[in-house]
C-alpha cells in the first residue's frame, strides 16, 4: 500500500465536483486557497465528465469573479466504477474530498483507492451504515498506510460532533449529558434541499436492520453512564420543546451515531468521560406538524417495499411536501436560510463527584451558521481538509477511519469554522 507523501501535485482533489453539492465545494475551496500550506493551495477537480467539470469551473470563475480559475485549476477524469481511474486520481493528491453519493453505493471504491494510493479521504456522508462499515472494514488498513479517512465532515455531523466538544471544553466541571435542538430559519423565498439527501434517507430506512447487525460485529461494551441517566424527553416521537418554543422530534440523521463514535474514541483512547447525547430537530407549528406527520407516514409505508421506494425517489417534491426537490434550492433561497444548533448541557460543578447526587450545573451553547446543506457543508468540509493539511501533528497518532470529533479534538478546527461563519458561542451557564 502507498503512503501519503508531500511530493504530489495537488493538496486537494474534489471528486464529484460537478454534482449539486460539489459545485459549492469548488467555490469554497477557491475562496480558501490562501489557507493552504505555506499560504497557497494547489487543487484540482475530478469526475466523470470533463465537459461538466469545465462548466463548474466557468460558473465558479464567474460567481467569484476569479477568471484565473479557468486556467489555473486542473481537471482529472475519474469514474467510481473504474478502479484504475480512481487510483490515478488518488496518486496525485494529498486529500480527496469525496462528494459522490449516495455513499452506500459509491463511497467504498473511493475509500479503498485512497488507502491503497496514500491519499487522505474526507467526505460529507450522513449515512451511519456506510460510516460504521468503513470503520469496521478499513480502519486497520488505513492505520497501516497512515491515511486518515474522516467521514461526515459536512453539516452531518461536524456541528453536532464539534459542538459537543466545545460545550465540554466550556463547562466548568464534569459535563455528563447534552441535548441538542436544531432549528432551520428560512426567508421569504422559502427553502428546500436537493433530493440526493432524500435518496440516502430512503435507502437507509429500507436497510436499517443491516445497521443493527453491523454494530454487533464491533463487539463494543456499552459506554459507562456518568452521573444521572438522562431520560428521553419525548412521548412517542413528538413533544413540545420549551427550549426552542416549537414542536420537536428526534433527529433522524447521523449525528447521534457520529457523536457516540467520537465519545467512544475519546473514552477508550484518552480516558475522557463520555457524554450522554440526544439530538432533536424543531418542526415548527401546527401546520408544519401536520405536513411532517403526513409525509412521515407516507415515507414509512412506501419505504418498506421496492415499488414504494421507486415512487419516493421519482417524486421527491410531492412526497416530501416540497422539502426535497430534484433541482435543489436556488441561490436566493440559500441566501435567506440559516440554522442554529443549540446545546443544553448538564453536569457537576468543579470538585463534585459525578457518582453522588443529581447534576447541579448547566450550560447552554449554540452554533449559528448560514444555509446548512450547501453553504455550511462546503465550509465544514473544506476546513476539515485544510486542518488535515496544516495540523497533522494534532490528528490521532496514526491514520485510520475516524469521526470528526475523534480526528479533530486536538486541532483548531473550531477556530477555523468560527472565522468562516459557523459561529460557536456560550449563551449562558
Amino acid at each position: 500500500m502507498a503512503t501519503v507523501t508531500s511530493t504530489r501535485p495537488y493538496h486537494i482533489i474534489i471528486f464529484g465536483a460537478s454534482g449539486f453539492t460539489g459545485q459549492f465545494v469548488v467555490e469554497e475551496v477557491a475562496r480558501s486557497a490562501f489557507e493552504g500550506p505555506s499560504g497557497s493551495l494547489k487543487w484540482a477537480l475530478a469526475g466523470r465528465s470533463r465537459q461538466r467539470l469545465e462548466g463548474v469551473l466557468n460558473q465558479a470563475a464567474e460567481t467569484l469573479r476569479k477568471p484565473e480559475l479557468r486556467t489555473e485549476v486542473e481537471i482529472i477524469v475519474a469514474d467510481v466504477s473504474q478502479a484504475d481511474s480512481l487510483a490515478i486520481m488518488c496518486q496525485q493528491g494529498l486529500v480527496v474530498l469525496n462528494c459522490v453519493g449516495p455513499y452506500r453505493f459509491y463511497g467504498e471504491p473511493v475509500v479503498k483507492a485512497c488507502i491503497e494510493n496514500g491519499a487522505h479521504c474526507v467526505d460529507i456522508c450522513g449515512e451511519p451504515q456506510f460510516l460504521e462499515r468503513m470503520q469496521l472494514e478499513y480502519h486497520s488498513r488505513a492505520m497501516d498506510s497512515g491515511v486518515y479517512v474522516i467521514g461526515s465532515c459536512g453539516f452531518d455531523s461536524i456541528p453536532a460532533d464539534m459542538g459537543i466538544l466545545y460545550t465540554k471544553n466550556q463547562f466548568k466541571g464534569t459535563l455528563t449529558a447534552v441535548e441538542s435542538f436544531l432549528t432551520i430559519h428560512t426567508g421569504p423565498e422559502g427553502g428546500c434541499a436537493h433530493d440526493g439527501t432524500w435518496q440516502s434517507a430512503i435507502y437507509g430506512f429500507a436497510d436499517s436492520g443491516s445497521l443493527r447487525k453491523l454494530r454487533k460485529k464491533f463487539g463494543h461494551q456499552p459506554l459507562p453512564v456518568v452521573g444521572a441517566t438522562v431520560k428521553k424527553r419525548y412521548w412517542g416521537s413528538l413533544f413540545f420543546s420549551k427550549e426552542i418554543d416549537q414542536y420537536a422530534i428526534p433527529f433522524m440523521g447521523s449525528d447521534p451515531s457520529v457523536v457516540r463514535r467520537s465519545q467512544r474514541f475519546l473514552y477508550e483512547g484518552h480516558q475522557e468521560l463520555p457524554v450522554q447525547y440526544s439530538a432533536y430537530v424543531g418542526v415548527g407549528g401546527v401546520w408544519s406538524l401536520i405536513k411532517m406527520f403526513c409525509g412521515g407516514l407516507l415515507f414509512w409505508f412506501l419505504g418498506k417495499f421496492g415499488l414504494g421506494r421507486k415512487l419516493l425517489i421519482t417524486f421527491p417534491e410531492f412526497f416530501s411536501f416540497g422539502v426535497f426537490t430534484k433541482a435543489g434550492p436556488s441561490r436566493k433561497q440559500m441566501e435567506g436560510t440559516s440554522f442554529s444548533l443549540t446545546f443544553f448541557g448538564e453536569g457537576y460543578a468543579e470538585g463534585l463527584d459525578p457518582s453522588q447526587g443529581r447534576p447541579n450545573a448547566r450550560i447552554c451553547t449554540q452554533i449559528h451558521g448560514a444555509e446548512p446543506g450547501y453553504v455550511a457543508t462546503p465550509v465544514a468540509m473544506v476546513q476539515a481538509a485544510i486542518t488535515v493539511l496544516n495540523e497533522p501533528q494534532f490528528l490521532p497518532i496514526k491514520g485510520g477511519v475516524y469521526s470528526p470529533g475523534a480526528a479533530f479534538a486536538r486541532t483548531t478546527l473550531i477556530d477555523r469554522l468560527n472565522r468562516h461563519g459557523l459561529v460557536f458561542s456560550v449563551k449562558r451557564f
